[in-house]
């Protein structure tokens, strides 16, 4: 539950802005795939080619890193720390956030400063707490491998390895990375049993008590928007001063005026400098949500049971957008179980390319 007319005034006006990416609160929907970017067609041989830029550690700056590093596939495409990798000496300030379903996202990172995979894929390669590698140099050392120029050709019809070019082909093959069939889709297309009684219990309290559907909704468990939870500081990472550095480093990349003094995250405020922005964050997907923890965009809260606890109080503190759920224990051990085994898909086996 939300406090107060204002809030729902906000909550409205950012779904009217963002349709359709904000789903109909009231309503999940089964997963039944991604549909392909007409300007950037799925072929088979491009996706290959994105596959194998993914783990390609050439795309970091020091040749240590590949998109890979922090969205490992053994980690549920995330990698399994509060705050994710980043460039040696460096350190990074949010959490990485699961590749899984990606292509249903309509604006990224956790503070949606782009609206494509293709400028998506990008960012990290150009961060200097992340990969920090030289784009125009990137072009020219992925020019330098046979194997890849032959790549570039049978996909774009010459041999132009563009980091525009490169960008598609990873947002191709992340465009793969899907969790499907789970339990709860199973469930929403007729099979009951699909959930066991207990995460049916849970499943309730998702849409009922606990109106957890009114952010997490649709496909994706998620309405796309940006709120404000007021999630704690990750106080680990506040120890390090290399956090301050980035921190301040962003901040003044995106002409906040008083960097120097910033002492936490402004989130979504950051992009759009709407004081209404101020600490919100994107609203994550839940699917696979057992295997992408830590969780928030800060990985403050280690397990789900965490969270949950979290959330029932009503958030960080009296500016939050919650309201105390009055979870009695039990409810919140079956929703908790509704969030693992409804929401974990069933998975393929991951092939790892050969890299050149």
């Amino acid at each position: 539950m939300r406090k107060g007319a204002m809030r729902f005034i906000r909550l409205a006006t950012i779904c009217s802005m963002l349709m359709p990416i904000c789903g109909v609160a009231g309503e999940l929907e089964p997963f039944f795939g991604i549909e392909a970017d007409a300007k950037n067609p799925q072929l088979s041989a491009k996706i290959e080619l994105g596959r194998k830029l993914f783990f390609d550690r050439r795309l970091s700056g020091d040749g240590t890193m590949s998109c890979s590093t922090c969205h490992d596939p053994n980690q549920g495409f995330s990698d399994g720390l509060a705050i994710s990798l980043s460039y040696p000496t460096t350190r990074n300030w949010r959490n990485s956030p699961t590749l899984y379903n990606v292509g249903l996202q309509k604006l990224l990172f956790h503070d949606g400063r782009v609206a494509t995979l293709e400028e998506q894929a990008l960012f990290p390669m150009m961060s200097a707490f992340e990969m920090n590698q030289n784009l125009d140099f990137l072009e020219e050392e992925i020019r330098a491998v046979p194997e890849y120029v032959a790549d570039f050709k049978t996909v774009f019809g010459d041999d132009d390895t563009s980091r525009e070019r490169i960008a598609m082909a990873i947002a191709a093959f992340e465009r793969t990375i899907v969790s499907g069939n789970a339990p709860l889709d199973r469930f929403l297309t007729g099979e009951k049993n699909a959930l066991s009684p207990e995460a049916q219990k849970g499943y309730e309290l998702f849409i009922g008590k606990g109106n957890c559907i009114e952010c997490h909704n649709g496909v994706n468990l998620s309405d796309g928007g940006f709120h404000v939870l007021q999630v704690p500081e990750n106080v680990e990472q506040e120890r390090d001063p290399r956090v301050a550095a980035t921190r301040r480093f962003v901040a003044k990349l995106n002409h906040y005026e008083d960097f120097r003094n910033l002492e936490e995250d402004p989130g979504r405020y950051l992009i759009t400098k709407n004081k209404a922005d101020w600490k919100a964050f994107k609203t994550p997907t839940l699917r696979e949500i057992a295997a992408t923890g830590p969780y928030m965009h800060n990985g403050t809260f280690a397990t789900l049971a965490e969270v949950i606890e979290f959330i029932n109080a009503g958030g960080g503190n009296d500016t939050s957008e919650l309201e105390p759920l009055q979870l009695t224990a039990d409810e919140k051990e079956q929703l908790r179980l509704f969030l693992e085994e409804g929401l974990t898909g069933v998975q393929q086996k991951f092939i790892y390319p050969k890299i050149y």
